[in-house]
């Protein structure tokens, strides 16, 4: 059992009276409230729920070659020096490698522009944007390119590997 004792301060003169003894506090039913109130509180708070990203994988099968409808495809590809942009497939391209910078007056209007003109070409569709780092690509630039799907709202984009001839079309072009 949990006691609270106080003792009586003394004095150099005692007068005699008859000694009263200290208040007794006994602490064991606070002590109970206590971790009552805690077991309650622990049972009843609901925790942070874990949340997820849902990440859709291409298939890897060898039997399956994973085929874009290159009417819906934008290929941004990144270096140093801005960003150079083609609509389609790059070996027979829809629209002609263009250069543009990682700004609002730049690839977001290209981005807001092909939105809307991709729905009327691939069906109703809406576009994937391939984002493509070259070598000489920093990290802020992919950083940037991301924030842009964010903002035009792109459903559809991926990271991919800069092929070679897209690498030299890169390099010639600055």
């Amino acid at each position: 059992m949990a006691e609270l004792n106080q003792k009586q301060p003394e004095t150099g003169k005692k007068k005699i009276r008859s000694k009263k003894l200290a208040p007794k506090v006994d602490l064991t039913a606070m002590v109970d409230l206590a971790f009552l109130l805690i077991t309650f509180f622990m049972l009843t708070t609901s925790l942070n729920k874990p949340s997820r990203l849902d990440v859709v994988m291409p298939d890897n099968s060898p039997d399956k070659p994973l085929l874009l409808d290159e009417r819906r495809v934008v290929s941004l590809l990144l270096s140093d020096k801005g960003v150079m942009w083609y609509h389609g497939d790059f070996n027979h391209p829809i629209s002609k490698p263009e250069h543009t910078d990682l700004t609002e007056k730049g690839i977001r209007a290209v981005l807001n522009k092909m939105k809307l003109k991709i729905p009327s070409l691939a069906n109703g569709k809406d576009m994937i944007v391939l984002i493509k780092p070259s070598k000489e690509a920093c990290t802020n630039d992919v950083v940037q390119a991301l924030d842009e799907m964010t903002k035009v709202n792109i459903k559809r984009y991926s990271i991919s590997k800069i092929s070679p001839d897209e690498e030299k079309l890169v390099l010639a072009s600055l």
